[in-house]
């Protein structure tokens, strides 16, 4: 049986998500639960490493890098060791390349395939379908993700949430960072604004979870209902068509497409359609390398179609694939409609009458990239 699953979510760095996780595994460990610390990042604050005093840690395994010795949870040995319960902070943490896994949400997976019960944490921004949100509010990217279905298969998502001006108090008494980086933090990610922001978006998050686990199970039991009470068939399932370009912009089309497929319960196709003609030159290699990262963090199906008609294409896959939504870019400001001839838009409309079409627009003030950010 696979262990059981609990995430502690937070809006950001400091709201005390680690010091929460500890307080509920203690506990545990007084009830006789044999708990073990797999990893324990305190950022040098001494409440959170004081609140894991007397639990069992599992050491950490030194692992050679570029002539360097860097430090990784030891996976094999926690499932040697087989605890009933293991923590581990960060799952959205990247590896040290040599190791099992590349990123600390997949050695989780090992954990609870293994029956381990697993407590851990995130903060809302290291969503894969988020990313784009985040940079909008923050002007922050953020470079460490993890695919949404974590948080979805998780059997327990906790909300560890306090207000942005209690937050920002935290970090100016210096229990969340150094002194020294106290002042760049206030200027830059911990602005009342940006926190404001990205609460809303976890509490929206925990919310969408907790209704889409609701919808589940009312979809369950109707099945159930069907089989054995006569009622009538369930509806046809919502299914999303995400149509993009080897560009820039397919990151933010196919994530506005997840949000809107997770709300629907629906599934997502993603759709490339090349020329038959042409090669695909090594810009457009790399981005199409980088698609297939995005489409399978977020569980997404990719469909690379050859043809000189995008709209006919995309029709075709529509009928095949059963779609009832279809999101694409917003036309380039150098493709003007009056240029084109039918623009590719209304082709759409007209080609697919019974599929919903929606335009994602790129609604950054500019186009400088954001900081990253990392916790």
């Amino acid at each position: 049986m696979a262990g059981h699953y609990k995430i502690f979510l937070g809006m950001a760095a400091g709201v005390g998500k680690t010091y929460r996780m500890l307080q509920e595994a203690q506990q545990d460990a007084r009830d006789g639960r044999d708990v073990v610390i797999g990893v324990l990042e305190t950022h040098g604050r001494a409440d959170t490493a004081a609140a894991a005093d007397g639990l069992e840690v599992v050491s950490r395994r030194q692992v050679p890098y570029r002539e360097v010795e860097l430090t990784e949870m030891d996976l094999p040995g926690i499932l040697a060791r087989a605890p009933e319960q293991c923590l581990v902070d960060e799952l959205a943490h990247s590896n040290v390349p040599g190791v099992e896994h590349a990123k600390r949400y997949e050695d989780i997976d090992d954990l609870l395939d293994a029956g381990i019960d697993v407590f851990s944490t995130v903060n809302v921004q290291h969503l894969e379908s988020l990313n784009d949100q985040v940079r909008e509010l923050t002007g922050v990217e953020v470079r460490e993700t993890f695919p949404d279905r974590v948080l979805a298969e998780a059997d327990e998502v906790v909300l560890v949430d306090i207000t942005p001006e209690a937050l920002v108090s935290r970090l100016r008494e210096g229990k969340v960072y150094p002194a020294e980086r106290v002042p760049t933090a206030l200027g830059n990610f911990f602005r009342i604004e940006n926190l404001q922001a990205l609460r809303e978006v976890a509490l929206r998050q925990v919310a969408e979870e907790v209704e889409a686990k609701r919808l589940v199970r009312d979809t369950l039991g109707l099945r159930e209902a069907q089989l054995f009470g006569g009622l009538e068939p369930l509806p046809i399932a919502e299914r999303l068509l995400a149509l993009v370009k080897l560009d820039g912009s397919f990151e933010r089309v196919i994530r506005r497409a997840w949000r809107s497929a997770q709300r629907l319960g629906a599934e997502i196709d993603i759709l490339v359609v090349r020329p038959p003609d042409a090669e695909p030159g090594p810009g457009q290699r790399e981005a199409l390398e980088e698609l297939r990262r995005l489409a399978a963090a977020l569980g997404a199906h990719l469909l690379v179609e050859v043809g000189t008609d995008v709209a006919e294409v995309a029709a075709r896959v529509a009928r095949e694939r059963n779609t009832t939504y279809l999101l694409l870019g917003a036309p380039s400001a150098r493709r003007g409609l009056a240029r084109l001839g039918e623009p590719l838009l209304l082709r759409l409309l007209r080609t697919m009458p019974g599929v919903d079409v929606r335009v994602v627009n790129d609604r950054r003030s500019d186009g400088r990239p954001g900081k990253s950010s990392r916790d």
